[in-house]
């Protein structure tokens, strides 16, 4: 019996100045913020886009995310994220993507590597949806089987940008169906920058 299909989806969003980082950008500046967005963006797609375990998928908005350098999408698989909030955009390649596995992350999180997302992928072998959590409450990846079903996420009221964005989006789900992975740190503001600087100096 051959293994299913994986699929990993990055969420991006197009590296205009001034409308990226917009948090962050508030506490260490509007370019910093730019700069440190398009760099790791660059680094996750170039990391994580050439593993043979899975196909990468590049998830943008606006959706006339022209913007981008040629470079970060000359032979990536793109997607939209058309419109919503960041739940229903996040639902979005659970729905419309060829059968498999589908494992979506953030592309905030400096610090991920593909043994990361391995561990993702091998969790959905043994749950139908993962999690992983982000050191302030959040999460920086969720995935589902999707076979025998597609669940729903994200159905109720979920405070994202804050600490109980993880908490919220689990509710109503059966505990026995949620596996977690790796916890990470996304970098959304000063002091989260300043830990990851600390942490990862250049």
């Amino acid at each position: 019996m051959s293994e299913p299909q994986r699929h990993l989806v990055v969420m991006v969003k197009a590296p205009r100045l001034g409308a990226v980082k917009t948090r962050l950008a508030r506490d260490i500046g509007t370019v910093a913020a730019w700069r440190f967005y398009r760099r790791t963006v660059a680094q996750t797609l170039r990391r994580l886009g050439d593993d043979p375990r899975w196909t990468l998928w590049v998830q943008i908005t606006p959706d006339h995310g022209g913007t981008f350098p040629p470079a970060w999408l000359t032979g990536r698989r793109v997607l939209l994220q058309g419109s919503g909030d960041l739940g229903q955009r996040m639902m979005k390649p659970f729905f419309e993507l060829p059968p498999g596995l589908v494992v979506l992350i953030g592309s905030d999180i400096p610090g991920v590597r593909r043994r990361h997302i391995w561990r993702a992928f091998r969790l959905l072998g043994k749950k139908p949806i993962v999690f992983a959590p982000a050191e302030d409450g959040g999460f920086w990846l969720v995935g589902q089987r999707r076979a025998p079903k597609t669940y729903g996420l994200f159905k109720g009221p979920v405070c994202w940008s804050s600490g109980q964005a993880l908490e919220d989006s689990l509710k109503g789900l059966e505990e026995r169906c949620v596996g977690f992975a790796d916890t990470l740190n996304d970098v959304d503001d000063g002091a989260a920058y300043r830990a990851w600087k600390k942490r990862y100096p250049t």
